[in-house]
């Protein structure tokens, strides 16, 4: 769906008009739970912009976020807007050096940090950030004595254009180092519409955010959607495996976004008494075993939709569309969005069933991000400019079309391996793995094979450490749910899987690669 042209600032204003005294926000940490209104949060936005105009921050400016879960991260997010600057959220538990290196290459004015982290966030940023304002990611924060709203209220946005940036998101790093991921004020107003529309999103609807705020993830299909649809968002401080059920019930959620992996976390951590949930919606990326899937559609009172996004898609690509949903397939284009599967080797078309490289067409700075900070090189590689003034962008990832159209996510195209010259996608191993009796979770990486070329080798992450599986039965088990060519020839077991904070796994720091 083509959006009309508009800012993130004149969505968020649009919704405190339209659902002034609607609730906007519920932040849960460990002592207790905040409601904000709409009007409420808009006056904290007021303020906090204020506060942060003071400091420095016009038109233009970089704030850098690094904070976990929590209203100030929000209030940031907005004052930016309105002010016409950007922000760039970081993971809070970044070391001086990820802080070091994001530092020197965003040049912030201003900077929110934990005061619990500041040590670490002030040796990164030496005196290279002029302004470093220590915060408790609580509710205190944000209360009229707090360090953010204290400034002379800023109710009038400044000149800003829907294609000026608004962030920076840097990509997790799974298979390289992080690129800087621009965004833009339409991207986000963009973002907000388009995902609304995929949910049928209703103002009376409640986010659960678990999920960190610094992720594309919690922004695009959550807190923006809800803005543009003036429903309200859940926000908890951090994720918990063995509270997530509760808290979805104790919050009243109704829909949610999750990843394959905390998933699999909340099954193997959520207990049997639990409070039967009712929710409406669940998203999840990433892939599901069966039994995992029909496990968890028990627990959130609804099917799970399986979709496929990047932080540079803006807008989900796909979701899945079957009746009943499915736990294999990310469906078919979203909103009358166009793709193309191309063929890795030779560039063309590739046949229905065989894996292509995904390739989404968009408008940049619209639904599709503007470029990677500071690097025209990588941009011009991941992008295709046509005459028409759209774009096809590379994803770098393979999907596998069946007769039908319908989609299946096959791995990035590292993630593919030739054993025998047949095709093993390792994201599809790891997530029949997981479900083997007595896993946690998997992790597949390619070894070199004199006769095979290569061959899948298997990390595993015990349920009980205190009674590990038995190696030798998980390859007998192997050997009835997975081909041959993606039975793994060597088995591991290992305490826990290197993971980026969302969950994904870094392959590269396991084993033979």
């Amino acid at each position: 769906m083509r959006v009309p042209s508009a800012t993130f600032h004149e969505q968020w204003s649009a919704a405190v008009a339209d659902h002034g005294d609607r609730l906007f926000l519920l932040f849960r940490d460990d002592h207790a739970i905040n409601a904000y209104s709409y009007e409420e949060f808009d006056q904290i936005v007021a303020e906090t912009a204020g506060t942060l105009r003071a400091a420095g921050v016009g038109p233009g400016s970089c704030v850098h976020l690094a904070l976990a879960n929590c209203p100030a991260f929000v209030a940031a997010w907005l004052a930016a807007a309105r002010l016409g600057a950007w922000i760039v959220p970081a993971d809070p538990a970044s070391t001086a050096r990820d802080i070091a290196a994001q530092v020197r290459r965003i040049r912030p004015a201003v900077a929110l940090c934990a005061a619990a982290r500041a040590d670490a966030y002030r040796a990164g940023a030496a005196d290279a950030v002029a302004v470093v304002i220590e915060l408790t990611e609580t509710a205190a924060d944000v209360a009229p004595s707090g360090p953010l709203p204290g400034g002379e209220p800023v109710t009038a946005a400044a000149r800003v254009d829907p294609r000026d940036r608004l962030a920076v998101m840097f990509t997790s790093g799974t298979t390289s180092e992080p690129k800087g991921v621009v965004l833009t004020q339409e991207n986000y107003h963009t973002v907000g519409v388009a995902m609304a529309a995929a949910v049928g999103l209703r103002p009376e609807d409640r986010w659960l955010v678990t999920l960190p705020l610094f992720h594309a993830n919690a922004q695009y299909y959550c807190f923006a959607p809800a803005i543009a649809t003036g429903a309200a968002v859940a926000l908890t401080h951090t994720f918990s495996a063995s509270r997530w059920v509760r808290q979805a019930d104790e919050l009243g959620a109704t829909h949610a976004s999750l990843f394959a992996a905390p998933i699999r976390m909340i099954l193997a951590r959520c207990g049997s008494e639990l409070p039967p949930l009712k929710m409406r919606h669940v998203w999840f990326a990433q892939s599901l075993g069966e039994q995992h899937y029909e496990r968890f559609a028990e627990i959130v009172g609804c099917r799970p939709r399986q979709l496929y996004g990047m932080t540079e898609t803006i807008a989900a690509v796909t979701g899945d569309t079957s009746v009943p949903l499915r736990h294999d397939v990310i469906g078919e284009p979203l909103g009358g969005r166009e793709i193309a599967l191309v063929d890795p080797v030779d560039g063309g078309p590739a046949p229905a069933g065989t894996p292509g490289i995904l390739r989404v067409r968009g408008v940049r700075g619209a639904d599709l991000f503007a470029g990677y900070l500071d690097d025209p090189e990588t941009t011009g590689r991941s992008f295709t400019d046509l005459p028409d003034g759209t774009s096809w962008f590379t994803t770098g990832d393979l999907v596998a079309a069946d007769a039908d159209g319908l989609l299946r996510f096959v791995g990035r195209v590292d993630d593919v391996i030739k054993v025998a010259g047949e095709n093993v996608s390792l994201t599809e191993v790891e997530s029949v793995l997981a479900q083997a009796p007595g896993v946690l979770e998997a992790a597949v990486v390619a070894k070199a094979d004199p006769t095979r070329d290569v061959v899948p080798v298997a990390y595993l992450v015990p349920r009980d450490a205190g009674a590990p599986p038995d190696l030798n039965e998980v390859a007998d088990w192997a050997t009835g749910n997975l081909p041959p060519a993606a039975r793994p020839r060597e088995w591991h077991l290992i305490d826990e899987l290197p993971r980026t904070s969302v969950g994904k796994v870094r392959r590269f720091r396991i084993g033979p690669a």
